[in-house]
């Protein structure tokens, strides 16, 4: 059971594909298939089912985990270790679900360390528990909550999540609006997962109502823009509304006390983290977001 056999074993139980697995590791199917043979009759069971897709079973899920803990250590060992024989810093590897508010503190960070190397990874949040325990990236930032069994977090921010409308709406002009009110709007909408995607849907699920959602995609930043051209309302966080680009919408209030967003730092529970990781954890925690600059605090 080799290192280069486990990697292969976890981009299998990624894409549960082996065509397009073997795609991305750029090795031959049949080749590729008789190593996740091998490493199954080694451990003496099966870890997917076959039965028409492939599919990882529980058993394979269990040792997915150990692997890439495992891995993640040795990675962890060698990033160490590069650190402690004086090669700089490091790299910090950084996730978030949008990096449409960061780069405030992305930029003051890479002018403060010019030589750290900074690992950007857009990802779900439903990823994130995950890729850290794996140690696949060291620090995670969440406008959602994500499973804190093993992490540690500090809360960044709790802003409103304000209603946005082009300037020619109905609603435009309102100081605030009910979600009641809402019902059977045209909604732009991030994809489903996404902190603002489930901040829709559960405040018309309180209310017994489904959203009209007109356009749902990946790409966030285009919201502001179909908003402006008056293809429909969104939610947008206050955060937003220092952007450029938000200006030309109507701000109103939403008539509802869960209608914010607080955005979370996580990080692993006990693990040490490199300088870079460190450095960079206090730049985001101590940055000040409402004002959008470097906080007093130090």
């Amino acid at each position: 059971m080799d290192l280069n056999t486990l990697r292969q074993f976890l981009v299998v139980a990624r894409l549960e594909h082996l065509s397009r697995a073997a795609d991305e590791l750029r090795v031959a199917q049949p080749s590729l298939s008789r190593t996740i043979a091998r490493l199954e009759g080694e451990l003496g069971t099966p870890l997917f089912d076959r039965a028409g897709r492939l599919r990882l079973n529980d058993t394979g899920r269990l040792f997915r985990e150990h692997v890439e803990r495992a891995l993640g250590e040795l990675d962890a060992g060698r990033r160490a270790v590069a650190e402690a024989a004086g090669e700089g810093f490091g790299t910090v590897r950084l996730a978030s679900e949008t990096f449409l508010t960061f780069t405030g503190p992305l930029a003051a960070y890479k002018r403060a360390h010019p030589d750290v190397e900074v690992e950007l990874h857009q990802m779900p949040a439903a990823d994130m528990a995950r890729s850290l325990h794996a140690q696949e990236v060291d620090l995670c930032v969440a406008s959602q909550p994500i499973p804190a069994d093993g992490l540690e977090s500090a809360e960044l921010l709790d802003e409103e999540v304000w209603l946005a409308t082009p300037l020619g709406h109905p609603l435009a002009g309102r100081t605030s609006v009910s979600v009641d009110e809402l019902a059977g709007r045209p909604f732009i909408a991030a994809h489903r997962g996404h902190w603002q995607r489930r901040l829709i849907d559960r405040l018309f699920a309180a209310r017994g109502l489904v959203p009209k959602i007109v356009c749902e995609g990946d790409e966030v930043s285009a919201i502001a823009e179909l908003i402006i051209a008056g293809l429909g309302i969104s939610l947008v966080p206050a955060l937003a509304r220092a952007s450029a680009s938000m200006a030309p919408v109507s701000w109103i209030t939403v008539d509802s006390p869960d209608c914010r967003r607080t955005v979370t730092l996580y990080w692993g529970a006990g693990r040490r983290l490199s300088t870079a990781a460190r450095l960079m954890r206090a730049a985001i925690r101590d940055w000040d977001w409402p004002a959008g600059g470097p906080s007093e605090r130090r």
